[in-house]
């Protein structure tokens, strides 16, 4: 993966502050060429830093106003293919593989309790889960955030 430098960082706060400034403004903001704006944007989506624009689409807006966080336990043997059949339920909006008592921890979003129960249920019909354990979220306290770290970035090269 690309790492991101005190230049690339200032380019993506000054996107953060107007998303929809052009490279032209971006560059006169900044104070660097029109070409090393363009180029480091290319190598920031080339080198995977930059997610697709549908990240930044609050689940709410869709209709999901539940999120709930739920630890999966998989058998050993079956875990390629449970982690396949789990990304095909689109409700299930991150996954991580986890340390501890779980073996994944999905982010899943869901537009009330009941509904919450029946993809609930389509975990726990995928072929190698063997339990899960859910909590719901009650309130999203700090959303994720990587502005302080692109701070750092740009100010300490």
């Amino acid at each position: 993966m690309y790492r991101i430098d005190s230049l690339d960082a200032r380019i993506l706060l000054a996107l953060d502050r107007d998303p929809s400034a052009t490279i032209v403004a971006l560059a006169q903001t900044l104070g660097v060429a029109r070409n090393t704006v363009h180029a480091r944007l290319r190598r920031l989506d080339d080198g995977e830093v930059l997610g697709p624009h549908s990240r930044r689409v609050d689940p709410r807006a869709l209709g999901y106003d539940l999120t709930a966080f739920v630890e999966l336990s998989i058998r050993q043997g079956n875990s390629e293919e449970a982690r396949a059949a789990l990304r095909r339920i689109p409700e299930i909006i991150e996954m991580f593989s986890t340390t501890g008592d779980s073996d994944l921890r999905l982010r899943v979003v869901a537009r009330d309790t009941t509904d919450l129960h029946r993809i609930t249920n389509l975990m726990l019909e995928t072929p190698g889960v063997l339990r899960t354990s859910t909590s719901i979220s009650l309130l999203e306290e700090m959303p994720l955030r990587l502005t302080s770290l692109l701070q750092r970035t740009a100010e300490h090269p």
